[in-house]
C-alpha cells in the first residue's frame, strides 16, 4: 500500500482486483471530502456498483440509494439517486481532471453533488472548472482500469468496502 500522508484523509476502496487508495484533498474541497468520509464511515458505499463506466473516460459509482448490489439494487435506476443527506455546493478549483482524480458527479445543477463520484481513466481537461475535484488515486489505479465497462455494465463491478484509512 502507498505511504499515507494523512490517514484521516485517505480512503481505501476494496475492489475485486484489489485495494485502491485515494488521497482526499480537504484544502481544495472540504465539504466533498467530509461527505465521502461520512458515507464511508456509515458503510453506505459498501457493495455499491459502478453504474456508468465509459472506456477512455471514467468510472462512476456512489449511488447509495439505488446502486447497492446487496440490497435494493436496481440497475436501471442506478445513477439517479444519492444519499439522504443534503446536496453539496460546488467547490470548483483550478485542479485539473487528470488521470486518477476523483470528481463529484452531479446533475446539470452545479450544486447538486451528493454521494456519487467518478474516477478519471485519463486526463479529461474538458471537465475542468465544471465538476469538483476532491481526491486522487495514489495506488491501485490498475484495479480501476480493470472495472467492467458499460452504461450500465451487464455485470457491474462494485466497491466491496470503502473505509477511511484512519479507521482500519
Amino acid at each position: 500500500m502507498a505511504d499515507m500522508k494523512d490517514p484521516e484523509n485517505t480512503i481505501i476502496i476494496t475492489l475485486t482486483g484489489g485495494p485502491v487508495t485515494i488521497e482526499l484533498l480537504p484544502d481544495v474541497a472540504p465539504a466533498h471530502c467530509a461527505r465521502m468520509k461520512e458515507l464511508a464511515r456509515a458503510g453506505s458505499y459498501d457493495n455499491v456498483v459502478f453504474h456508468r463506466v465509459i472506456d477512455g473516460f471514467m468510472a462512476q459509482t456512489g449511488d447509495v440509494e439505488n446502486g447497492n448490489a446487496e440490497k435494493d439494487f436496481n440497475l436501471r435506476r442506478a445513477g439517479t439517486g444519492g444519499s439522504d443527506l443534503p446536496d453539496l455546493p460546488a467547490e470548483f478549483s483550478k485542479l485539473p481532471h487528470d488521470r486518477g482524480t476523483i470528481g463529484a458527479a452531479r446533475s446539470s445543477n452545479p450544486n447538486s453533488a451528493n454521494s456519487q463520484f467518478f474516477i478519471n481513466f485519463k486526463d479529461n481537461h474538458f471537465l475542468n472548472g465544471q465538476y469538483t475535484v476532491y481526491g486522487r488515486v495514489v495506488s491501485g489505479m490498475e484495479h480501476v482500469d480493470a472495472i467492467t465497462r458499460g452504461e450500465p455494465p451487464a455485470a457491474p463491478d462494485r466497491m466491496i468496502t470503502v473505509r477511511v484509512a484512519a479507521d482500519v
